[in-house]
């Protein structure tokens, strides 16, 4: 396939609020791949369902979806069911791995850690660095990268995910530096990104990500968004 087959459009959206987004110590009781959205998670992903059906022009999408309860419950949530089809779990679009069930005091240390230590290289006692998860997030780009080459491929893809994921997922696509990746905010619950395919067939960003740290990012990296 040439390259006119790519994707009109890839979004990355991050789940709704979670009963974690309001209280941490959740996770000493639940593991973090079974805590749930709450009640205004699922709405915030109801209405961001229909801003996405709206971008699609109600044509098909392939959906790709971490396999945490609140990512399947924010698809679900996002009301598309008619334009998905069949959505396929993708555990390497999982959250970082934090530890298994958390002692709140030792992840609050552990954060004060990372934050000094930096983002991408810290690796929490028991569980992952940032690099761990960019380093999955890449092969996840090869699988991506085959299936836009059936022929049935939709001219849009959707990513149910997580606010770290998606910003290593656009690091990595985008080849930007850690530096850069370091100095950048999560987004919002139910917020989302989109990779829009330009003339030429490469992609460029809708908008930037936030930044919480001062970092002026290069010439290279500023074209990675419209």
């Amino acid at each position: 396939m040439g390259l006119s087959h790519r994707p009109l459009r890839i979004v990355l959206i991050r789940h709704g609020e979670s009963e974690a987004n309001l209280d941490k110590t959740i996770y000493e009781r639940i593991p973090d791949h079974d805590v749930p959205l709450t009640a205004r998670g699922h709405d915030q992903a109801a209405k961001a369902g229909k801003d996405l059906r709206e971008l699609f022009e109600n044509e098909p999408v392939r959906v790709y979806v971490s396999p945490y309860l609140r990512a399947r419950q924010t698809l679900d949530s996002l009301g598309l069911d008619d334009l998905i089809g069949s959505p396929r779990e993708e555990p390497r679009l999982r959250e970082q791995d934090w530890a298994n069930l958390q002692d709140t005091e030792d992840i609050e240390r552990q954060e004060q850690l990372r934050d000094s230590f930096g983002h991408f290289f810290y690796r929490f006692t028991h569980g992952e660095s940032g690099a761990d998860v960019y380093d999955r997030v890449s092969t996840f780009l090869e699988t991506m990268h085959r299936d836009f080459e059936h022929p049935d491929a939709p001219a849009n893809v959707l990513l149910v995910s997580h606010g770290l994921t998606m910003r290593l997922f656009c690091t990595r696509w985008f080849h930007w530096s850690v530096r850069f990746f370091e100095s950048l905010r999560n987004p919002g619950n139910a917020e989302t990104r989109v990779l829009l395919r330009q003339p030429d067939f490469r992609y460029k960003l809708d908008r930037p990500f936030e930044q919480w740290t001062p970092y002026e990012p290069t010439e290279r990296e500023r074209s990675a968004w419209l």
